[in-house]
């Protein structure tokens, strides 16, 4: 069945990937950004563009939506820290108004980008979604208070809501790939420590109780995290709010990954080794189970191999 679905933040990295696979399904897509740290050429194309603000999205809705899709939000952990006021602001209250606005238009499904920050230091690996919610950054603790107005909607207006709580995603899907700036994320980092445009990737800590002493986390494809929000839109239930933690349910050291880059771009990394950077767990991986339970979902893309050569993949295009 074709539907008409918002996405918010569609010009992002996830939001851009999501919006593809709902047009790929058929669907249409009417993606809401103010490109802000998005790209408009991260717009799939067919969809329909309205360039704007989460609280814009009022102006937007209307009873021929079937739902939305919720990726937009400051990402940025150290900015959060740094500007906790920012994150409030756009993450919380631009969420109430979106999620006020979706209730007066009478579209009553939405599918929320969260993220495994809502946990800060885990207690116990791999980390379900009982597990306790501590956040040790402003971003974490605003999409934990998203996930927690979005369940009072849900009891007391009925939305069919799911949250997704990602670990590391990573990878690209043909053109739409990874883009931040400033970057912070390890692989495109490592990528830019092999294309020479940093002089060396530094590994924080290598005294960690791991492997080979460097912290560990669970990177997920971002084509596998796509295909979770298509089947959480049909997995969502009138007057309930579910979430699911979204990983490989294993893990890859820092320096795996940095080994990984070596051998699918065959160039050299130069690397430095300084001091732990405070906060760093040693461990983090999620357990998908629920997710394979309740959405059928699993991690198609699990090889670290396979992620980096599609994200250096996407790397090359824009060096092009």
């Amino acid at each position: 069945m074709v539907s008409k679905y918002l996405v918010t933040g569609g010009a992002g990295y996830v939001g851009s990937v999501v919006a593809a696979h709902l047009l790929e399904a058929g669907h249409q897509v009417t993606v809401l950004d103010d490109v802000s740290t998005g790209f408009l050429d991260g717009v799939p194309d067919g969809a329909e563009f309205v360039r704007g603000r989460i609280q814009d999205a009022a102006g937007i809705l209307d009873a021929s939506y079937a739902g939305v899709l919720h990726f937009a939000a400051a990402s940025q952990v150290a900015e959060s820290v740094a500007d906790p006021e920012k994150y409030w602001r756009n993450n919380v209250a631009g969420s109430l108004e979106l999620i006020g606005a979706m209730r007066k238009a009478g579209v009553r499904k939405l599918v929320f980008s969260s993220t495994a920050a809502v946990y800060g230091e885990p207690e116990q690996v791999p980390i379900t979604e009982t597990a306790r919610t501590s956040p040790t950054s402003a971003y974490g603790a605003t999409k934990l208070a998203v996930d927690h107005l979005i369940t009072s909607e849900s009891v007391a207006h009925g939305l069919a809501a799911v949250s997704l709580r990602y670990f590391n995603v990573a990878g690209a899907y043909g053109k739409y790939g990874e883009r931040h700036e400033p970057e912070s994320h390890l692989i495109p980092l490592v990528f830019q420590a092999a294309l020479g445009r940093r002089p060396h990737i530094t590994v924080f800590g290598d005294d960690y109780p791991t492997a080979d002493g460097t912290c560990v986390r669970d990177y997920v494809h971002v084509a596998d995290l796509a295909e979770a929000h298509v089947l959480a839109l049909d997995a969502a239930t009138s007057g309930e709010h579910l979430i699911c933690n979204l990983g490989n349910g294993n893990g890859f050291s820092v320096r795996e990954v940095i080994e990984s880059v070596k051998r699918v771009t065959g160039r050299k990394v130069p690397v430095v080794t300084g001091g732990r950077r405070p906060g760093d767990p040693a461990v983090l991986i999620a357990s998908a189970d629920r997710a394979q339970e309740v959405l059928g979902w699993r991690a198609r893309r699990p090889e670290l191999d396979r992620i980096v050569a599609d994200a250096w993949k996407f790397t090359l295009r824009g060096s092009a």
